[in-house]
């Protein structure tokens, strides 16, 4: 794909206006190198011919996210000169950015973090350190699966989906699973279609993955109570590193092999083989 025309065609966009075409009634606009440049999916893939769908762009690492996600005010004023009118609350909780992340700096970010870290548990300062890795092991399966989030209209934060089908996201954060396995609340099982399960070891990076359907976790582990416990002993079958069940799923092997740690990238490696 050719980044550069694609960002040279978001910046022709940004350059004039489009008040007079329907361009403000779309909900997915890609943005350009510039955080105040943007350029609606439609018109783009119009426009160059290599570009088809939303799914190619995150095969070359774009991520899409809802526009709650962020404080771009930059959007809002680009919108307005855009279109000649305001964005309406009411309709912005339905627009999705395409955006390209700076994977270097987050990459060094997490390796800065995890040297933070450490320090901060030998000094036995660190409490509470569950939050970044959560948020972290989320970007991560949005990013490696093309993952799309949208406002939740049921509860408090955002869903995830893979096309239609809404998937429940769960991050474990150790170089080691705990004996009880990883839990899930049933509940949330019940509402989604597929339950990823990510890895993160202790230096950030992904040690494993687990990508399940749903039906079948609340079948072969639902029980009594509210919460099902995934012990690996359980579902070692279906990780990345021994099952190719769900390779297909993978929208951004680049980022999956970039962001495992070295041991887990060796054993996943040949199930892509363009990206060594």
């Amino acid at each position: 794909m050719d980044l550069k025309r694609l960002f040279e065609e978001i910046s022709v966009f940004s350059k004039e206006k489009h008040g007079s075409t329907d361009y403000y009634k779309e909900e997915l606009f890609v943005m350009g190198e510039s955080e105040n440049e943007f350029a609606p999916l439609k018109y783009l893939i119009k426009k160059l011919d290599f570009l088809n769908s939303g799914d190619e762009l995150k095969s070359q690492g774009f991520v899409c996210d809802s526009y709650d996600l962020y404080d771009l005010n930059g959007f809002d004023k680009w919108y307005e000169y855009q279109f000649s009118q305001k964005l309406k609350r009411s309709f912005a909780k339905n627009i999705s950015l395409l955006l390209l992340p700076n994977n270097k700096a987050i990459f060094d970010a997490v390796e800065l973090a995890h040297k933070s870290y450490d320090v901060l548990k030998k000094q036995n300062i660190l409490l509470n350190s569950k939050n970044l890795p959560v948020q972290l092991g989320e970007w991560y399966s949005k990013c490696i699966f093309g993952l799309n989030q949208t406002k939740s209209a049921s509860q408090r934060g955002f869903d995830f989906y893979i096309g239609d089908k809404r998937v429940e996201i769960k991050v474990a954060w150790n170089d080691v699973t705990s004996p009880k396995g990883v839990k899930i609340r049933k509940s949330l099982v019940d509402l989604s279609d597929y339950c990823i399960i990510m890895y993160i070891g202790r230096n950030f990076m992904i040690r494993e993955i687990c990508f399940l359907d749903s039906d079948f976790v609340a079948r072969k582990f639902g029980g009594k109570g509210h919460t099902v416990f995934l012990k690996d002993s359980d579902v070692s079958q279906y990780f990345f590193s021994q099952s190719t069940k769900h390779v297909d799923k993978v929208s951004n092997p680049v980022s999956l092999l970039k962001f495992s740690s070295p041991t887990f990238a060796m054993k996943i490696a040949e199930n892509f083989p363009k990206q060594n």
